[in-house]
């Protein structure tokens, strides 16, 4: 893959640029936009540093423009396109409306937490290196109540070392925890439209591939899961392992050769390890494990949610009546987590039934 395959992104109008371009590409969901523009205004510096501006895709249900003008007034900016985009052809036409110094693509859905603006501003408005910044986040649901908290990545601010690695290997960043360098996005492109569902993803290995990343460690950005969502919608189709595959394939392009076999296996693992959390049916769940024990080698961060895999495994292959294989992943568990040795076997197994799973590096 090469850059010219990411849509390119032309410079904003010649002028004075405010630093902030909070950009809230919006689509046929008004639910919780509300919030999502309350928790802007609130850090709100003023038009000459920032720029608010909700870029509808031409939404056929759920108007958002009557709330817009509630809420926001004259200080938030309304545009609807004039035929529907797309999903990361309307974040790409996002950028190319912005005339910030960073870019803030803000979903509907989530929303920012006070100090978001300031203390990522404090920390970037003198380097010049760094092409884009992220906080730890948080996980909650429709109702805003917290799910879980991403996981730390360093526990001062500062440069995240050997970031294209750790980004390329686990997701660990969502839109609304990250800010980007407008002028990156004109140098390396926009979002890939090929990849509906995961092209942030890639954006964010291709842009640590050639630019420092900043972290934040205070939790500063909530990121919504919900039934309704995008990702969800995706879950439910069944397409997901299938587009993340992709993903990392197409990502291998920007990792360093001697690293990329490394990292994109542990991606794939990652990858397949998220789905089979996701997954429902037994037959569906054991066919991903299976996929899982072609790929996988565990390393020290994934030791426990590899073990974990292959309990739920046994616990399947148990409640079916086939005592042997849930002996040999029950085996295969203990090699990974010598830990549960001596625990009872029904005991291992019901806790492997009905217990969330964790997933390395996530929430």
């Amino acid at each position: 893959m090469t850059e010219a395959a990411a849509p390119q992104i032309g410079l904003p109008p010649a002028g004075r640029r405010p630093f902030w371009s909070v950009m809230i590409p919006a689509y046929n969901r008004t639910k919780y936009l509300e919030r999502t523009l309350v928790s802007v205004l609130s850090q709100d510096p003023g038009p000459d540093e920032m720029q608010i501006e909700v870029v509808d895709d031409a939404s056929s249900v759920e108007d958002p423009e009557p709330l817009v003008r509630r809420i926001g007034g004259a200080r938030v900016s309304f545009v609807r396109n004039p035929y529907n985009l797309g999903l990361m052809p309307n974040f790409n036409n996002c950028i190319q409306r912005s005339v910030g110094l960073w870019v803030h693509i803000l979903h509907t859905d989530d929303f920012v937490l006070p100090g978001f603006y300031s203390r990522l501003r404090a920390a970037l408005e003198w380097r010049s290196d760094v092409g884009a910044a992220f906080c730890r986040h948080a996980f909650v649901d429709q109702n805003e109540r917290l799910q879980g908290i991403s996981e730390l990545e360093r526990p001062t601010p500062g440069i995240l070392p050997d970031a294209v690695a750790k980004i390329a290997s686990i997701v660990r960043i969502q839109f609304p925890a990250i800010v980007v360098r407008r002028s990156v996005y004109e140098q390396l492109g926009g979002f890939r439209p090929d990849l509906l569902h995961t092209a942030d993803w890639e954006m964010w290995v291709r842009i640590a591939a050639h630019h420092p990343f900043w972290y934040e460690p205070a939790v500063l950005a909530a990121f919504r899961g919900h039934s309704a969502s995008a990702s969800a919608n995706l879950r439910s189709s069944g397409g997901g392992l299938a587009e993340t595959r992709r993903c990392i394939e197409v990502s291998r392009a920007w990792l360093p050769p001697d690293r990329a076999e490394v990292i994109s296996r542990r991606a794939l693992e990652f990858a397949c390890i998220t789905s089979i959390h996701e997954a429902c049916p037994d037959d569906e769940v054991l066919a991903r494990v299976d996929e899982l024990m072609e790929i996988t080698r565990p390393g020290p961060t994934s030791r426990s949610a590899v073990a974990n895999v292959f309990l739920r495994a046994a616990c399947i292959h148990h409640r079916q009546q086939r005592q042997l294989r849930a002996l040999a992943f029950l085996a295969r568990a203990v090699l990974l987590r010598p830990i549960i040795i001596g625990r009872p076997i029904k005991l291992l197994l019901k806790r492997a039934e009905t217990v969330p799973q964790s997933l390395p590096g996530s929430r």
